[in-house]
């Protein structure tokens, strides 16, 4: 049996607003940036946009032990997948992510709401925005594309459409 070293380290986090003309009440809200995947999903209500939070981050050493516990917490949230007919705004946070990781992507470590995907034809950048899910397919994977593809869906697709359109590549 393989030891499991865990640290918790706690930090606060208050959004800082960046340099604006506009007036300083206006600063709480986020700032709209030219590409989608700049953007995150900081939260589902803008009330915790407020105020400072406490985040705890997890310092750990992987062992075998660490990841069948991930792995069947993932399967936990995959049995609890709403009806793939179903929006995909009806399926919880931790269900998307579990469906994701069942897809085959995996999470960004810069940024929470982009997941990061690599087949054999193309490699794509998903990233979940508050009102839709974006899919970049990077001109720098492998397939002959010109240029990156961005597509846009809204989260009112059901869950087996968007999983079509995504998977089936540029």
């Amino acid at each position: 049996m393989s030891a499991i070293s865990t640290s918790l380290v706690t930090t606060t986090h208050s959004l800082s607003s960046t340099q604006s003309s506009t007036p300083s009440r206006f600063n709480l809200f986020p700032i709209s940036h030219p590409s989608h995947f700049s953007k995150s999903l900081l939260c589902s209500h803008n009330l915790c946009c407020y105020f400072p939070r406490k985040t705890p981050t997890v310092v750990s050493s992987k062992s075998s032990e660490a990841e069948e516990e991930l792995s069947s917490t993932e399967d936990e949230w995959l049995k609890k997948l709403p009806d793939k007919k179903k929006p995909l705004y009806s399926h919880s946070l931790p269900c998307i992510e579990a469906w994701l990781k069942d897809l085959g992507f995996h999470q960004s470590k810069d940024d929470r709401a982009i997941w990061l995907i690599e087949k054999l034809e193309w490699h794509a950048q998903l990233s979940l925005d508050i009102t839709d899910l974006y899919i970049r397919y990077l001109k720098s994977g492998p397939g002959s594309l010109e240029k990156d593809v961005e597509r846009r869906f809204s989260y009112a697709l059901s869950r087996e459409d968007i999983e079509n359109a995504i998977l089936g590549g540029p």
